[in-house]
């Protein structure tokens, strides 16, 4: 098993890139992040026209849902490549959602009223409504791509990217953090499930990390650490949630409602987030650790899919699930080439998300086995 720390990295560029990131080969018997790029390439523009650019047009707070999708596959692909083509998609689905905001008061179906921005849902069940379960589950990585900018020199010391850094980064404090910490801590972000708090603790941690404001980033902390460690309004926290699993002791089980840890506990769709967000925070040297995420991928590659287009449902390994992993559980792939080698054979969710995050496992990997 290859685990390390990957604390703020930036990864380097592979030959082509437009920032001169060295090239590095894949381990031996893995696909290079070429290949990886090639697969993403046959659905990029497509993805792009048909599903991500009309999304991110919308003032459909809905759709932002699945536009999460384009902007982390985008990411992931800059960072496996250092090509900014993939950087400027990302923003400009960015830029398009926050251009498209409106003020609360101004929505005929919200109900808020007040000086913040934001969009109404067209959801049939939430209908005119400002959701923070839509916006967060966006924002989680809106803010990651501005990580990528601020921890990357040659990025943030380029005016064009420094200005829009800076403007999307103002947009996140306000319109979204403080929007709905000022509507109310308890409904809207200290959610009742883990799932939904995570999309909440990864942003807090990531506007902790680029605040400038040490008011604004105690209190990002002060979310932050309040999800990890004690909830206020709930009897547990996701450090308590997760523990070992009934059925491997190395590979770890949690129910997604708080307080509750009889099985068969979370179901690996919505788990996705969870996980997610534990990667990023071991990245960030924030709480979780490598004993954390090793257990994470015992899970994944034992628990839940013990065998080829064999899928649970539930991280207690029962259940008959989809595979789709693309939004959490296939990350764990840079910490292992025997799980990387397994995804490159995986057949279900393969887009733009997967191989841009399939690339970036390959490339962090290649760091690893280069040092």
């Amino acid at each position: 098993m290859v685990l390390s720390l990957l604390a703020g990295v930036v990864c380097a560029p592979h030959a082509g890139s437009e920032l001169g990131f060295e090239y590095l080969s894949a381990p031996p018997g893995l696909h290079s992040v070429d290949e990886w790029e090639r697969r993403f390439l046959a659905h990029w523009e497509l993805e792009h026209t048909t599903s991500f650019l009309p999304a991110s047009t919308s003032r459909d707070s809905w759709q932002f849902y699945d536009l999460s999708y384009g902007i982390d596959g985008n990411t992931a692909m800059y960072r496996a490549t250092g090509k900014v083509q993939y950087l400027d998609r990302a923003l400009l689905y960015v830029n398009n959602v926050v251009n498209s905001a409106r003020d609360s008061w101004s929505l005929s179906g919200g109900q808020f009223k007040d000086v913040y921005r934001g969009w109404a849902s067209q959801h049939p069940e939430t209908w005119g409504q400002e959701v923070p379960l839509y916006e967060s589950y966006c924002w989680r990585y809106v803010t990651r791509l501005l990580r990528v900018i601020r921890e990357t020199p040659a990025l943030y010391n380029t005016p064009r990217y420094r200005a829009q850094y800076h403007r999307l980064l103002e947009f996140s404090e306000i319109d979204i953090f403080e929007k709905w910490l000022q509507r109310g801590a308890s409904i809207h972000i200290y959610r009742e499930n883990t799932h939904m708090a995570s999309h909440w603790a990864a942003i807090a941690m990531n506007l902790s990390l680029l605040t400038t404001d040490a008011t604004r980033k105690a209190r990002y902390l002060e979310v932050l650490n309040n999800i990890n460690r004690s909830l206020p309004n709930h009897s547990s926290s996701l450090r308590e949630q997760l523990g070992a699993s009934p059925v491997n002791e190395a590979a770890f089980f949690w129910n997604d409602s708080w307080g509750t840890h009889s099985r068969p506990g979370q179901d690996v769709s919505h788990g996705n987030a969870v996980v997610a967000f534990i990667i990023e925070a071991y990245e960030a040297g924030v709480e979780w650790t490598e004993d954390d995420v090793r257990a994470l991928t015992v899970t994944l590659d034992s628990v839940i899919w013990p065998a080829d287009e064999q899928y649970a449902q539930y991280v207690d390994g029962s259940g008959r699930g989809d595979g789709w992993f693309n939004d959490g559980f296939m990350k764990l792939g840079r910490y292992d080439t025997h799980l990387q080698r397994r995804l490159e054979n995986h057949s279900v969710g393969n887009n733009t998300q997967f191989y841009g995050n399939a690339a970036l496992n390959v490339r962090l990997l290649s760091e690893k086995s280069a040092r």
